[in-house]
């Protein structure tokens, strides 16, 4: 059962969205304000805190400073329910590292939502280990001492640094290899008879990849290309497979690892199938607004258009609809950021 903190001064706003919650199944804490939050965080570490934004004592801003700052506290995922609808406040918000924003009132099925999509993109390995920071040493280590046999693993793991624009694996090639991401972006695409790409993935900084083909025993069915210069460490296959033939709490992070991504592939197929192409580029904004942790999405859009399947030209008409409509913010750089999740989210194309 996931255990959830919900920080709010509102009492009727705190005990109505706690019934939703443990109605649903998960196991809910409440605090009063944002000092008695911190507090219960440290002792029940929950998996995600639900926090507002104006309260007595210390405020949202203030509680998640706190948990950026305390390694007890620092990777839970974090909402932040709001009254207000300033731009200035969701980006003071994504500037100190919120996850996601819950506009008062809100609905139940948008409560319920927020809190399923952050849950299932913090359930891989940085539920344990602080793969940003030096969590892969810790990661390693602890299984190469529950396995016993591989007493030198700890002691070759290189950083490689790769410029940007560098094939990594192309398809068809044999693994040999698992990926570890220390920092910059990769991409995964497959190419059709045309020609034309497809982005099958995008992983950011404490992200591993390239683990499909491994637990497959295939050979690669995509391309992996550095989006920008990073920095990667590799893993060979033999004590990839070791590890996860000998220990079963490393098989399980793995597993779930491929079960989310499969999910993600999945519902990507179903909206290029289903979906209106202003709602396939509204849930892929979503979907990057949410998993990548700098709230400034940096992508070319060429590249936006392959993730999503549609052309460049269709993909920017509707990225200038959504930037006139307030949804989206853009810079001179043709980066922009996602000011109006909840509104993306509501919207029925």
């Amino acid at each position: 059962m996931k255990t959830i903190l919900l920080i709010e001064d509102n009492e009727v706003i705190r005990e109505n969205t706690a019934e939703i919650l443990e109605l649903t199944g998960y196991e809910v804490h409440t605090a009063e304000n944002g000092k008695i939050g911190v507090e219960k965080a440290l002792k029940v570490k929950p998996d995600l805190v639900i926090c507002d934004i104006m309260m007595p004592v210390l405020d949202g801003y203030g509680v998640l400073h706190i948990f950026n700052k305390n390694p007890q506290l620092t990777g839970i995922p974090f909402i932040f329910l709001t009254a207000k609808s300033e731009r200035s406040d969701f980006r003071k918000g994504m500037e100190l590292g919120a996850d996601d924003y819950l506009m008062k009132p809100f609905e139940e099925s948008e409560l319920l939502s927020a809190v399923e999509g952050r849950l299932n993109r913090f359930q891989t390995l940085r539920a344990d280990y602080d793969l940003q920071q030096n969590g892969l040493d810790e990661f390693m280590n602890d299984a190469a001492r529950r396995v016993g046999t591989l007493q030198n693993l700890p002691d070759d793991r290189k950083v490689h640094v790769i410029r940007k624009k560098q094939y990594l694996y192309t398809e068809g090639d044999t693994p040999t290899k698992l990926f570890f991401l220390q920092t910059g972006r990769i991409k995964t695409v497959r190419t059709n008879s045309d020609g034309k790409e497809l982005i099958t993935g995008l992983y950011h900084p404490g992200e591993f990849f390239g683990y499909f083909a491994l637990l497959n025993g295939t050979d690669y069915t995509d391309s992996a290309i550095t989006l920008d210069d990073s920095e990667l460490v590799l893993i060979p296959e033999t004590d990839f497979r070791q590890l996860m033939d000998t220990n079963p709490d490393v098989s399980r992070q793995f597993i779930s690892l491929l079960a989310g991504r499969m999910a993600e592939r999945e519902s990507q197929l179903i909206g290029m199938a289903y979906s209106s192409l202003r709602r396939r580029v509204a849930d892929t904004l979503l979907r990057l607004h949410e998993q990548q942790p700098d709230p400034l999405i940096q992508l070319s859009r060429d590249d936006l258009a392959a993730v999503i399947g549609t052309a460049t030209e269709s993909l920017i008409r509707i990225l200038s609809e959504f930037k006139q409509d307030g949804l989206i913010e853009m810079d001179s750089s043709g980066s922009f950021r996602v000011v109006e999740p909840n509104k993306l989210r509501r919207a029925n194309w």
